[in-house]
């Protein structure tokens, strides 16, 4: 049985627009206020503070919920780090699942508003150091790139559309050194309109001069299994924390009862940890930090042994680590 612990909430309703040059409801919102992006509707996501904050206090610049414009898609809310995630497709639920398992994860920021003028770079929020580098906004990156900047239009009037990236994390290094990956998540690589390759290409330069890898994660990039995997067990890897020393038994029992089946080990471990969802805590906690490096494309039964694999190659498995990227 796959746990229940409420870590996160799936909608089949519709995920947000990414772009503001078609920005009308979909036709599965009959049943739901029909909104669209307008230059008033972007004032009021800057005047309440949407893309602004850090850590507890981040607040998405598009977010789920029915007040917000929508288009086909399914949205998830997963709770990580104290902080409820809003990821608007099912990639950016398993991006952010490959991003959990990183160790160096200092904060992350979904639906990170790129700036459309000039200013800071995005560290000064956590570094104060940074507060003096100054560095472009899309605007004149699409000006240089000889690309028309996207615009939104509504009411009778037209402004610029305010650019996203998918997943903006903050990494910091073991000497204590903040860094940023920013990744963007699409359904494939094969069907992007040339205008979605303009708009990318706009993504991946405001990156780029900030001296950020920018990363375009793909199904391509990894395997379903994988990530199915991850969405099973995702309520005890990210659960409450177990004890160090119940990792470490975790790791022995594992050993010791390779070619048993995972329910056999399960058990075992649950002996010695007193019951079985600290024992399914412990177990998947030391997978997602790879001290126990599973075979997750096999994924998951009762009545199957688990496998390990090396270390480089569990690593392999997701993208995110790998730092693997479909834009070429």
């Amino acid at each position: 049985m796959a746990p229940s612990i409420p870590l996160f909430q799936k909608f089949s309703t519709n995920a947000h627009l990414a772009s503001g040059e078609d920005a009308r409801p979909g036709k599965g919102d009959c049943m739901r206020t029909q909104k669209r992006f307008t230059p008033a509707l972007l004032e009021r996501y800057k005047r309440i503070g949407r893309g602004t904050g850090t850590h507890l206090d981040y607040l998405p610049w598009h977010r789920v919920g029915r007040s917000d414009p929508s288009s086909h898609g399914r949205s998830h809310l997963m709770v990580w780090r104290e902080r409820q995630y809003e990821l608007l497709s099912d990639g950016e639920w398993d991006g952010l699942l490959f991003a959990t398992m990183l160790d160096n994860v200092e904060d992350g920021r979904e639906q990170h508003r790129l700036a459309l003028d000039d200013g800071p770079f995005e560290l000064a929020d956590y570094d104060i150091r940074f507060a003096g580098q100054i560095v472009p906004g899309t605007l004149s990156i699409a000006k240089k790139l000889g690309i028309r900047h996207p615009r939104v239009n509504g009411n009778g009037r037209s402004d610029d559309w305010v650019m996203t990236t998918d997943q903006v994390l903050v990494l910091k290094s073991p000497r204590g050194r903040l860094s940023l990956l920013a990744v963007a998540y699409k359904p494939d690589s094969v069907s992007l309109t040339k205008r979605s390759r303009q708009l990318l290409a706009i993504e991946k330069a405001y990156w780029d001069v900030r001296g950020v890898q920018w990363l375009l994660i793909t199904p391509e990039l990894f395997d379903e299994s994988v990530a199915l995997t991850l969405r099973r067990n995702v309520p005890w890897g990210l659960g409450t924390l177990v004890a160090p020393t119940a990792l470490a038994e975790a790791r022995r029992v594992v050993d010791l009862t390779l070619g048993h089946t995972y329910t056999f080990t399960v058990d075992t471990l649950a002996s010695t940890l007193g019951d079985k969802d600290t024992a399914q805590r412990a177990l998947w906690q030391s997978v997602w930090t790879g001290a126990i490096p599973m075979e997750l494309r096999i994924g998951w039964r009762p009545h199957l042994p688990i496998q390990l694999i090396s270390s480089q190659n569990f690593l392999n498995l997701n993208p995110v680590a790998s730092r693997r990227s479909a834009w070429n």
